[in-house]
């Protein structure tokens, strides 16, 4: 009989490894799950060994030829082989191999066909080597982790339950449905913010223009005209000097400023922790971007648990995929909370982030037994408010553009005019 290698965690979230005999892994999984174990991984340990063989086999041959020349690796970096894929080309290649695998064609196969219609070129190398992984005795989930830059922890842990529950199809399409919304989530906010970014700089560009270009020949102008200047007038002016003379410096001093705020923002903890503050309190933003981070860890938590992630592995998930720390901070304090045999409503409500709408919600699906299906309520209650939200936020940003674009260049004209309407009152006088 042969003997299958285990790895589970228990209640706590405790993993636990072993091994036992049985006679195929499915009657594995069944003994697993007796012990009162969520399986995580069961593998046949002849496999494992054999494959550590195949793998050992070249590493000694390299290492004895070693002595008799010198080894030089060559990296060689081929455009659109970088290592990555983007999010829409994932999303469609998940779809179709989760129709592929639903209409009762083995993985391997579907892995194949989908390889030999591929156009990306960095996904067509891939999905040739999961098919080489798995034809050597790796899983699917074992296979995916090996590309960490393609697919995420979320990606990998969920295709690992669909396998050990027997519901792969349904899994992959839950995958490409949750890709697809959070896409759909992201393309509304980003042409929301399209608007305000294009005229903030179509009026950076004006402002530029007018006093690198035009004020300097109001002050030829002026220099030859013996007149009492108006403070305004004169401070213009002198800003306008400053940014013909320093044009470069001052382009200099912004760059070194963004970049500085771009280092701390994203490589010092304190500085992420800050910014991300800022992003959820920030008007008229800062509601847009709580919406999305609420509907992103209601679906995220939602699709795993609702997919046979144990509960303590999906809220670790979360925590790492959440993109903002206010909100992998409160996912911590749920994460210790239910490992200490708690509820998950008490730091939800104390983390002062999630409306207590929300918390409610999650309180009754926790009380009830249908905590995935009311975190995914949740979620498509919220993708309908981020509608709403970006709609205010877009309807709210227009005029503040349009009367801030306005005040700018009214002033600047309003200073060169001013001189010349004291020199007529003079005249008239």
């Amino acid at each position: 009989m042969p003997r299958y290698e285990y790895v589970a965690l228990d209640a706590r979230g405790k993993e636990t490894k072993g091994t036992l005999e049985a006679g195929s892994q499915n009657e594995a999984i069944g003994r697993v799950k007796d012990m009162q174990l969520f399986p995580t991984r069961i593998v046949e340990a002849d496999k494992v060994h054999a494959k550590a063989a195949r793998k050992a086999k070249p590493a000694a041959k390299a290492g004895g030829k070693a002595g008799k020349g010198l080894n030089m690796n060559i990296n060689i970096k081929i455009p659109g082989l970088s290592g990555r894929v983007k999010p829409k080309v994932l999303t469609a290649f998940t779809r179709q191999l989760a129709t592929l695998v639903d209409a009762g064609l083995p993985l391997l196969r579907g892995l194949r066909v989908l390889q030999k219609q591929e156009r990306n070129g960095t996904l067509k190398v891939i999905l040739g080597e999961l098919a080489l992984a798995i034809e050597g005795g790796s899983t699917f989930s074992e296979a995916l982790a090996q590309h960490p830059k393609v697919f995420n922890r979320l990606f990998v842990n969920m295709v690992k339950a669909g396998e050990l529950g027997g519901v792969l199809e349904v899994v992959l399409k839950r995958l490409a449905e949750f890709s697809e919304k959070a896409q759909k989530i992201k393309s509304k906010v980003k042409a929301a913010l399209f608007y305000p970014v294009a005229v903030s700089i179509v009026a950076i560009g004006i402002l530029i223009l007018l006093m690198v270009f035009i004020v300097p020949r109001f002050q030829s102008v002026f220099s030859g005209m013996e007149l009492k200047m108006p403070w305004f007038t004169t401070f213009v002016l002198s800003v306008s000097m400053i940014m013909k003379n320093h044009i470069l410096e001052a382009l200099g001093v912004v760059a070194v400023v963004v970049i500085l705020f771009m280092i701390i923002t994203r490589k010092t903890k304190f500085g992420r922790y800050v910014w991300d503050k800022v992003k959820l309190k920030m008007p008229p933003t800062g509601p847009v971007i709580s919406k999305v981070a609420i509907s992103r860890f209601t679906r995220t938590l939602g699709t795993l648990v609702s997919s046979g992630v144990p509960i303590l592995q999906a809220l670790t998930i979360v925590r790492d995929t959440a993109g903002n720390m206010i909100i992998s901070n409160a996912v911590s304090k749920v994460h210790e909370s239910v490992k200490e045999g708690e509820t998950i409503t008490a730091p939800l409500e104390a983390s002062g982030v999630f409306p207590p709408m929300v918390v409610s919600m999650v309180d009754v699906g926790e009380q009830t037994g249908a905590l995935p299906e009311m975190l995914l309520r949740i979620a498509d209650n919220y993708d309908e408010e981020v509608d709403n939200a970006v709609t205010a936020m877009t309807s709210l940003l227009e005029p503040i553009m349009i009367v801030f674009l306005a005040v700018m260049v009214g002033s600047i004209v309003i200073a060169m005019f001013l001189p010349l309407i004291s020199m007529i009152s003079q005249m008239s006088a």
